[in-house]
């Protein structure tokens, strides 16, 4: 059983320098890099174990992608996506949930599972890579669950708040908790619910926010169907600067 909690989180380490980066998709050739990675950003109760792992690549292998290091070969970074419906945050509870929810017939909509980093160059590559192929296979929306740490210390100060007034409050038009804001920045700009009993969080009291974050250009799904993905990969590697 999963019980990895990996909500897209931004790591926590300290900057590391500039390494230039290359994503692929992953495969079980990788679950070392892999186990590496968790066993460094995760604690024992949240790192996904070689099972996790592998059931991630083989449910859904273009959906699983990392970056490495084009010098050392080094795993950089690691995210795992699955798809659920487009309504899917109506019928969930937990971030389990969200993993377990059964998978639709069709959707255009994705659920971030997890993502693991040393540093914001593996992030960056496997965005760069993944917006293509995003586009021509349809996807229009990636939702994920995120903590809201700062809401503990925001209750402390307003103990008959709502939880939702927090989740949607902004300081100088960002959000105010200070993940939310950092999701903010990585495109996830909308603030769809807060669930109680998420996942467990000491400073979030167990909430969890549900985020969507829109594909950019995604509404033209008929034309990049339509396209060969090496010109539809070509065309975001040229408007990638100006989005």
């Amino acid at each position: 059983m999963d019980h990895s909690l990996h909500f897209l989180a931004p790591s926590t380490a300290r900057p590391t320098a500039t390494e230039p980066a290359r994503a692929r998709f992953l495969g079980r050739r990788d679950l070392p890099a892999l186990m590496e990675l968790e066993r460094e950003k995760w604690n024992d109760d949240q790192a996904a174990s070689q099972d996790d792992l592998c059931a991630r690549i083989d449910a859904h292998p273009d959906l699983a992608v990392g970056a490495f290091c084009t010098r050392s070969g080094r795993l950089l970074a690691s995210l795992f996506m699955r798809p659920v419906a487009d309504d899917f945050y109506r019928h969930v509870q937990t971030w389990d949930d969200c993993v377990r929810a059964p998978l639709p017939a069709t959707s255009s909509t994705l659920f971030g599972i997890s993502l693991s980093s040393r540093n914001g160059d593996g992030v960056e590559a496997l965005l760069k890579f993944f917006w293509p192929i995003a586009l021509k296979r349809g996807w229009r929306h990636i939702y994920l669950g995120s903590p809201v740490p700062g809401l503990r210390d925001w209750r402390e100060a307003h103990p008959d708040g709502a939880v939702d007034e927090y989740v949607h409050a902004t300081r100088r038009g960002l959000p105010l908790d200070p993940q939310l804001r950092y999701y903010r920045s990585r495109g996830f700009t909308k603030v769809v619910c807060a669930k109680p009993d998420y996942f467990p969080h000491e400073r979030s009291l167990d909430y969890g926010a549900i985020l969507r974050g829109t594909v950019p250009l995604s509404a033209l799904a008929p034309l990049w169907a339509a396209l060969p993905e090496p010109y539809v990969r070509r065309v975001t590697r040229a408007l990638s600067s100006l989005l």
